[in-house]
């Protein structure tokens, strides 16, 4: 999952980078808001995670733009400001939810998984599909009970991939989600973990569209059954 981090506070935004990367996030980081809503427009991105006191452009217009431009990404707003007057204004400006500084770092990831579940019509926070269930929050997989050991790219890839079953996503797509600014990224990363994962789970699981990219089907293939 890739999170748009926008903050000014270095020293927060450092904290929260280091506290969603190992649960499979690729956190972008920017520190005001006209950056913040350029990004947004041009980069594929799961959830914003939007500081509402930037410099440039406060945070409720970057918001009011986005919305504006038919943006239905989650938005997860952070403040200071703990009036129900400015909580208001920060979800009538087009924010899914609200977290107010100080804030426990717990919180903000179940906060986020939250949102990716409705995003996704997903009510559960586990992810059962054809044997395999991911569950976000432990950041763990099993198949058929069984755990099975993932890296943090490899699972976020597959999180990708089974979130939205039956949608393909090219490399590029994959990329873009699963790494994030400045982390190395070797050309045939993607495929070393599409290769890895079927390994690991099942070779029918994630199948490649060649030219396409790479989907999870909404059921299983003809004749294929329990792995």
């Amino acid at each position: 999952m890739r999170v748009l981090l926008v903050e000014d506070d270095a020293a927060l935004a450092a904290g929260v980078r280091a506290a969603l990367r190992p649960e499979g996030y690729a956190v972008d980081w920017l520190d005001d808001g006209l950056a913040a809503l350029g990004a947004l427009r041009g980069e594929p991105y799961d959830v914003a995670v939007l500081d509402l006191g930037l410099p440039r452009l406060d945070g409720l217009e970057v918001l009011r733009r986005l919305r504006a431009a038919g943006s239905t990404m989650p938005v997860l707003a952070l403040t200071a400001r703990d009036a129900t007057a400015d909580r208001i204004a920060g979800l009538d400006a087009g924010a899914d939810d609200y977290l107010i500084k100080p804030f426990d770092v717990d919180e903000l990831k179940a906060r986020l998984r939250a949102l990716l579940r409705r995003r996704d019509g997903r009510p559960r926070p586990l992810i059962e599909h054809r044997g395999v269930r991911l569950d976000p929050a432990a950041q763990s997989v099993h198949l058929h009970g069984q755990p099975v050991s993932l890296s943090r790219r490899e699972f976020a890839l597959l999180h990708e991939l089974l979130a939205q079953p039956g949608r393909v996503l090219t490399r590029e797509q994959l990329e873009g989600l699963v790494y994030g600014w400045g982390e190395e990224l070797e050309s045939n990363a993607v495929e070393v973990h599409i290769h890895h994962l079927r390994r690991k789970l099942f070779p029918g699981l994630i199948r490649t569209l060649r030219g396409i990219g790479y989907a999870i089907d909404k059921e299983a293939g003809p004749g294929e059954g329990a792995q």
